[in-house]
């Protein structure tokens, strides 16, 4: 479908990390924004900074910064592209090892300055619930917390349902309530700063946590009742008694003191160091259950609770049936998606698309086309797997080598020396 596009403002719709990479993209370039969010004037169901936007509501993890690591190599790019959360998360970075985790109120406060300082962005506080037939681009990034009105209108002018479910985040205990003389530092295979607190926990202790855990009280859940991305710890404890020790409670790759069986490990959460989280702890318990079940943790018995694990409402596309190689949608040129909503999984995922989907909306309006990034690539990888999946088995999807176009098996490092030269030649040549 052809289509001309109004010169005037882009509209960005969404707040979060997709959308303030778009807008700022956008301005960085010279195109006139308006960013409508929520906030300040309301807060969606997982979030807590009024006056913040690219909050992280989850963890405050954005995985693996190895540059050989998928995730890594994800980053990469980005950091080629100019993405303004690759720049907050290295302003704003704690040390955790081989991740790449933030201080994450620091890290949105950066975000929000540097929007509150483009004067081509005008920020209006609404919640959207539909898209004007205007002739005006609109990028869509209101992620997993996209409002029912919004994904009603889009349902209905994709001509397809959309998908959701629903993400678990982990619960944070302030650093004074923890017993350290219960824990020891140290990253896995001691790789990194090694700046992980872990709690070890004894076979006898590991059990009689897992039979409370799968027998705890769970918070009603409306209108989903299965999970896909960040499963929660209990539905993985009631797969098997052994599945937590296999999984984020493994003791393997380190120094463990005698008689430990399994290991929950705490990754600092703030610049002061005050807060830490419960690695892979993403939970649907009450929040009573989950400081009684939580506290049988020996290092933990004590422990103050910042903010409890919490589940919220994830939406997103079925993309191979709605969703162009350019981001826009089948039925409507006009309307680009960035962000979880797109049906990228994590958060570098999600702004990486939102970045790209700016990209995509300059492209648009300054030369009427788009030169899609390299198949090569991670990102153009992403969006490959976005337009090319079955329909009918489509889920969504994180950074990894398993999806990256290549013309034959390649190691990592050659894969990531192709990535960066095809990601930096494209850049070139239309940016």
């Amino acid at each position: 479908m052809s289509a001309e596009y109004v010169e005037d403002r882009i509209r960005v719709i969404g707040g979060g990390l997709a959308g303030s990479e778009a807008a700022l993209f956008l301005a960085r370039h010279g195109i006139p924004v308006e960013l409508y969010d929520l906030k300040p004037d309301h807060l969606g169901e997982a979030q807590s900074e009024r006056n913040l936007y690219a909050e992280l509501v989850c963890s405050n993890s954005l995985k693996s910064a190895d540059p050989l690591s998928a995730p890594g190599l994800l980053k990469t790019e980005m950091r080629l592209l100019g993405s303004a959360v690759m720049w907050a998360a290295d302003q704003t970075r704690l040390p955790s090892g081989q991740d790449l985790a933030v201080d994450r109120q620091e890290f949105s406060r950066l975000i929000t300055e540097r929007i509150a300082g483009e004067k081509l962005i005008r920020t209006v506080s609404a919640d959207v619930a539909t898209i004007p037939d205007d002739g005006r681009i609109t990028i869509v990034c209101t992620g997993p917390l996209t409002s029912p009105a919004l994904s009603q209108h889009l349902a209905e002018r994709m001509g397809a349902g959309m998908l959701a479910f629903y993400d678990a985040a982990a619960p944070l205990v302030f650093l004074s309530s923890i017993d350290r003389s219960k824990t020891f530092e140290g990253s896995r295979w001691n790789k990194g700063e090694g700046k992980y607190l872990n709690c070890p926990l004894t076979k006898d202790e590991y059990f009689a946590f897992v039979r409370e855990l799968t027998g705890a009280k769970r918070a009603t859940l409306h209108d989903f009742d299965h999970f896909e991305g960040c499963l929660p710890l209990e539905v993985m404890a009631g797969r098997g008694p052994l599945t937590l020790r296999y999984g984020p409670l493994k003791p393997q790759g380190l120094n463990c003191p005698e008689g430990t069986y399994a290991v929950v490990q705490l990754r600092q959460d703030d610049a002061a160091g005050k807060l830490y989280g419960l690695v892979g702890f993403q939970t649907n318990l009450t929040y009573p259950e989950q400081k009684r079940v939580f506290s049988m943790i020996p290092a933990l018995a004590q422990a103050k609770f910042a903010r409890f694990g919490l589940m919220h409402r994830n939406t997103y596309v079925c993309a191979p049936a709605v969703l162009n190689r350019d981001l826009t949608l089948k039925c409507d040129p006009h309307i680009l998606l960035g962000g979880q909503i797109s049906g990228v999984e994590g958060y570098c995922e999600s702004a990486a698309t939102g970045l790209l989907a700016g990209i995509y909306a300059y492209m648009l309006l300054t030369k009427g086309q788009v030169d899609c990034i390299p198949l090569n690539t991670m990102l153009g990888s992403l969006v490959n797997y976005l337009v090319m999946s079955s329909p009918k088995r489509f889920a969504p999807m994180n950074a990894t080598y398993g999806i990256l176009v290549r013309d034959s098996i390649k190691d990592h490092a050659r894969c990531a020396q192709e990535s960066e030269e095809a990601t930096r030649e494209w850049q070139q040549r239309n940016l």
